[in-house]
C-alpha cells in the first residue's frame, strides 16, 4: 500500500449466499432478469447490515482504488460428527464443494456497491476465502490505496 492508506474491518453475522444464475421472465414482447429470491434477500439483508455498519464506524466511502480482503465463513454441516465439526472448524477440512468462491465474491461485491464502495470496479486487489465456521458469516476488509 501506498503513504495515502486506511483500512476498515466488517463482520457481518450473516450465512453467505452465492450469487445464482438470474431468472427471466417475459413482460409483454420483453424480457426481464431478476436475482432468484435467496439471493435477491441475501443482498438486501448484506446491504443493510453494511449500511449500520457504516453510520456506526462513521465510514466514508474511497474515492480512488481499494484493495478488498473477503472471508466467506460458512457453517458447518450438522450432519457431521462432533470430530469432523471440530476438524473443519479448526481449519483442517476446507469447503472445497460448490458453491464457488467467486459466486460468493459476486454476491457481496453486488450487495456493497454503493455503501462500502462506490462501484465494484473500483477494486484493484482482492484476497478472498472460504472455510467452516460454527455459524455463517462474513469478515470484509477495505483497504484504500
Amino acid at each position: 500500500m501506498s503513504r495515502k492508506e486506511s483500512m476498515t474491518l466488517f463482520k457481518f453475522d450473516i450465512e453467505p449466499v452465492a450469487q445464482a444464475r438470474p431468472r427471466a421472465a417475459r413482460i409483454g414482447n420483453s424480457i426481464r432478469m431478476y436475482d432468484p429470491k435467496k439471493t435477491a434477500n441475501f443482498k438486501t439483508d448484506l446491504r443493510m447490515m453494511a449500511q449500520i455498519a457504516a453510520r456506526g464506524k462513521s465510514y466514508k466511502i474511497p474515492n480512488g482504488a481499494i484493495s478488498v480482503n473477503i472471508q466467506v465463513v460458512r457453517p458447518v454441516l450438522k450432519s457431521w460428527s462432533r470430530k469432523k465439526q471440530q476438524e473443519a472448524i479448526n481449519g483442517l477440512i476446507l469447503p472445497t464443494t460448490k458453491p464457488d468462491l467467486s459466486n460468493y465474491i459476486k454476491s457481496i461485491e453486488d450487495a456493497l456497491n454503493g455503501v462500502l464502495w462506490h462501484d465494484d470496479n473500483a477494486t484493484v486487489q482482492l484476497i478472498s476465502s472460504k472455510r467452516y465456521g460454527q455459524t455463517g458469516r462474513l469478515v470484509v476488509e477495505v483497504n484504500e490505496i
